[in-house]
């Protein structure tokens, strides 16, 4: 610290003993005198005038490159200054103002600052060094300005070691708001973090994607490329160029810089919008040069020039495309326009600014207003001597309409409440303190009340937040050429607090709708119902477009991802714009396959009632009796009509007392059928076995009620565990892609398991037992055909399984309708049809004759192949006794087949069937 001290001290004696500024007043723009002094610095000319690239020598060159617009902003500090003076608000303290021009360079504005910071009432004008400044009196209390953030900080350091307020009007650079390294400064302006969240936003609300940014090469414009980096990312915009140009127009490079830019831009032909943070002076020359080259973009002005009538007024500026910008929130600064109309110069005035503008005013008596801000400034380039003359004076009244044109509302009203904070801050300050005197307060003093400091303008309520910002908000303008003149038009309002723009009325959002028809992508949007899939490209605004998948949906444009559709209740074909709600489905009444079951099943119940009718009116007839009876048809033919009936239970909506009775009831009833026609083959078995063991063993097993109702009352109790412990239930099934399946969940799988197949097993013995029968008497043989109704059976279920296992959807049920259906109608055909073909075709064998004479058939056909068999015995052993015949019990059931035979003829022999009848045993034929 101390050696910057000195250094700031030597400095100050080589400037004050330079030889182009005489004395230290010589380096004053303007100024005027008062109990309190406020410092000001404006960037008043572009540049310094210098013949070397750089500076050998530590003196302050001549600045050139008058700048009307920064001038206007010198007179609205000094037309703030005098209101407060005019006014009750300081009663009795006059304050009064140095002004000085930084020429847009930093070494000039430290310059400045160290006269700034110098001893008040010293001769020397020196810096002394001091461990503590607490009661220090510098020359002014409080520094306005400067304008660039570069400037600015630069300045801040310096007003730092003696906590001298200072209160910037246009540096918006973020960092400023850090109060660690920034402590005394204060400014009525938003931070530029503000400015580019709202240009971010802005940029996205219009859908570009893919933009370009210029910047200076300067604190300024890093940090704002910096954080306009992150708010794009934040807001999905890619940059796809990032160009920076020199800070100071001093630097000869800046002519092929801005040619490069432009040639960058042309190349970039996708890129519409560029948005631009530079001075002034830079987009002058860099729309001048676009002009030439026939370059037209959307351009997004930052606050530094979105207003400047410099810039509005190039020749052919239209050609440039479009520009919006943002500027600090306007104010009412009527009062300063009517201090234009009045300005005048006098030969006493100490306004060396006023003076130089007179002179090059007088330069330009013949050039239109449009023109003339270009004139003084060119002239201004040329002429680095002014002198006072009765011509510039007459001049001086007559063109000074045209500075209203060049007051850039929202700076003017930010510096007016810069002086109105300070002028506010030391009334509070001057309260119980004579500030008439000069050593009434120190600069530190000051800022403790600024901070603090509540203050009016216009009606309106301002202060400095903890960041020592004044967050008034932005007004985004547009350009519009009205009557061939370049407007700056108001478009909306920038709320901070809300991120949000207020648009006023129909016309400003159909400004914003023309907006948005500017193209500035990287990639052709997306269409709702695609999504966007990212390249290699470093950007993720390159992308290519890609179908949503089936169960997504997109419903917007250039969406990252496609949308999941809530897959048990909704599903998406591909490339869909919304969800459809799924269909629930079930095998309906008005199904036509449904309809198809029905008609089986109703016809089987026909025929069902058909064969009951039949036995019914035959019920003595040889073919009935051979059957087991009509009460054992009667059992068979309601399970039949059962199974038929239960089908019905699987189509409709599933309930839950559907879904409970459809399989009990089949696995019931079909089971029941099992065990009737189980105890008819072991009955026919029995009838016509000549086995005496066999006989013996069939005998002792015949118990026909017994074996139907153990039978049946096992699968009844298999079902009611089923029912109990894991009863079928509804479910409803969203596995599929379209569609909702509400089916029958049968609870158990092992359950539903068991019950089949026990019924499978009580069927796999019915087919032995009736397998063994199958060579019985043809035309009274169920055996046979209760083996094909078997075998039926168990094709029907054995190909069931897989299909079951396999299928999805409402057809699951008709896959076990079928099955029931074809099983049925398999045992019903091979059990009852057969019979009903001899009652109604075949009547003749259908006597109790006709079924004698085929028992005698029968009978003598065993008995010769029995005696066949033991004439092969006797032939191989070698022994034509009957011992080993007799020995394995066979000689007994070849001469119970001759007995059967001998009856059988007898009978033929008389024609009366009731008397051979009788020849024969009871038992036996009463069997069959």
């Amino acid at each position: 610290m101390a050696l910057l001290i000195i250094l700031i001290t030597c400095f100050m004696i080589i400037l004050a003993t330079s030889q182009p500024c005489q004395t230290p007043d010589d380096f004053v723009a303007a100024t005027s005198p008062g109990h309190i002094i406020i410092g000001g610095l404006f960037a008043i000319h572009e540049k310094m005038l210098s013949s070397e690239d750089y500076p050998r020598r530590p003196q302050i060159q001549k600045c050139v490159g008058f700048e009307i617009s920064v001038f206007l902003q010198t007179l609205a500090m000094i037309h703030s200054i005098e209101m407060i003076n005019n006014s009750t608000l300081l009663s009795g303290v006059k304050l009064g103002y140095e002004i000085y021009d930084t020429c847009t360079e930093v070494t000039v504005a430290m310059a400045a600052t160290l006269r700034f910071l110098s001893k008040f009432n010293c001769s020397k004008e020196t810096v002394e060094f001091k461990c503590d400044y607490s009661s220090y009196m510098p020359r002014v209390k409080a520094v306005i300005g400067s304008g660039y953030s570069e400037i600015t900080m630069a300045v801040s350091r310096m007003l730092n070691l003696q906590l001298m307020p200072q209160v910037g009007y246009e540096s918006t650079a973020e960092i400023l708001s850090d109060k660690i390294r920034f402590p005394s400064f204060l400014r009525t302006v938003p931070s530029d973090f503000h400015q580019i969240k709202a240009m971010a936003h802005l940029i996205q609300k219009c859908g570009w994607n893919w933009i370009g940014i210029i910047t200076t090469d300067d604190d300024y414009g890093r940090l704002a490329l910096n954080t306009f980096i992150i708010q794009a990312e934040a807001n999905n915009v890619c940059i796809a160029f990032k160009e920076v140009l020199p800070a100071f127009l001093s630097d000869n490079t800046i002519e092929v810089k801005i040619n490069q830019i432009l040639e960058k831009i042309i190349l970039e032909a996708q890129v519409n919008v560029i948005v631009v943070f530079l001075r002034q002076f830079h987009v002058f020359d860099l729309f001048n040069k676009a002009i030439e080259m026939n370059i037209n973009k959307m351009w997004i002005a930052s606050d530094n020039w979105s207003t400047a009538t410099k810039i509005t007024t190039i020749p052919n500026v239209k050609n440039i495309g479009k520009v919006v910008g943002f500027t600090f929130r306007r104010g009412n600064i009527s009062s300063f326009h009517s201090f234009l109309q009045n300005l005048h110069l006098l030969p006493s005035d100490s306004n060396k600014l006023l003076h130089e503008y007179a002179m090059h005013l007088s330069a330009c008596t013949y050039v239109k207003d449009t023109d003339l801000s270009q004139c003084i400034f060119n002239h201004s380039q040329r002429t680095l001597v002014y002198k006072a003359n009765t011509a510039i004076e007459r001049n001086f009244f007559m063109r000074n309409d045209f500075l209203r044109d060049y007051a850039e509302p929202g700076l003017i009203h930010s510096i007016q409440l810069a002086v109105f904070a300070l002028g506010y801050a030391i009334r509070d300050l001057c309260q119980a303190r004579d500030c008439q005197k000069p050593n009434a307060f120190q600069p530190w003093e000051l800022l403790g009340v600024l901070k603090n400091v509540t203050f009016t303008d216009g009606g309106n309520s301002f202060h400095f937040d903890a960041h020592g910002d004044l967050n008034t908000g932005y007004d985004v303008v547009l350009w519009k050429e009205i009557s061939g003149h370049m407007t700056v038009t108001k478009m909306a309002e920038y709320d901070l607090q809300n991120d949000v723009f207020i648009i006023p009325d129909q016309e400003t959002k159909n400004e914003f709708r023309n907006l948005k028809q500017i193209r500035s992508k990287c990639s052709k949007e997306c269409s709702p119902g695609q999504m966007k899939k990212t390249t290699r490209s470093q950007h993720i605004c390159c992308y290519e477009c890609e179908n949503c998948p089936e169960n997504h949906y997109s419903n917007q444009t250039d969406m990252p991802h496609c949308l999941l559709c809530n897959n048990e209740t909704h599903w998406a074909p591909v490339r869909s714009t919304m969800c459809f709600e799924k269909e629930v489905e079930y095998l309906n009444w008005n199904d036509s396959l449904a309809i198809l079951l029905l008609i089986l099943s109703l016809l089987g119940i026909i025929f069902v009632l058909v064969v009951g009718i039949i036995f019914t009116r035959n019920l003595n007839t040889p073919v009935v009796k051979s059957s087991g009876g009509l009460r054992i048809c009667y059992v068979i033919l309601l399970c039949h009509f059962l199974n038929f009936a239960s089908t019905s239970f699987f189509i409709g909506e599933p309930q839950d007392f559907t879904c409970k009775t459809r399989q009990t009831l089949f696995g019931v009833s079909f089971t029941l059928c099992i065990s009737c026609i189980l105890t008819k083959s072991l009955k026919i078995l029995l009838a016509f076995s000549f086995d005496p063991k066999l006989q013996k063993f069939l005998k002792f097993l015949y118990k026909p009620i017994l074996i139907i109702f153990t039978c049946t009352g096992i699968q009844v109790v298999i079902c009611t565990l089923w029912l109990i412990f894991a009863a079928p239930t509804v479910e409803v099934n969203v596995s599929l892609p379209r569609v909702i399946i509400r089916e029958c969940e049968e609870g158990s799988i092992l359950a539903f398991g068991t019950m089949l197949g026990y019924i499978a097993i009580l069927a796999f013995i019915c087919f032995i037992f009736a397998f063994k029968g199958r060579k019985l008497p043809e035309n009274y043989n169920e055996a046979k055909f209760i083996t094909f109704g078997m075998l039926i059976y168990f094709i029907a279920w054995i190909t069931f399984i897989p299909i079951y296992a396999t299928t999805f959807g409402k057809y699951v049920p008709a896959v076990e309708i079928i099955v029931i259906l074809i099983s049925n109608y398999g045992i019903l055909c091979c059990t009852f049809f057969p019979k009903c073909y001899v009652i109604i075709c075949k009547q003749d064998i259908n006597t109790k004759s006709a079924f004698l004479k085929m028992i005698y058939s029968y009978s003598s056909h065993s008995v010769s192949s029995i005696a066949v068999s033991h004439a092969s015995l006797d032939s191989m052993n070698g022994n034509v006794t009957m011992t080993n015949l007799s020995s394995s019990g066979k000689s007994a059931t070849w001469q119970k087949s001759k007995d059967l035979q001998a009856q059988a003829f007898a009978h033929t022999r008389r024609e009366n069937t009731t008397s051979v009848s009788k020849t024969l045993p009871r038992k036996r034929i009463s069997s069959i």
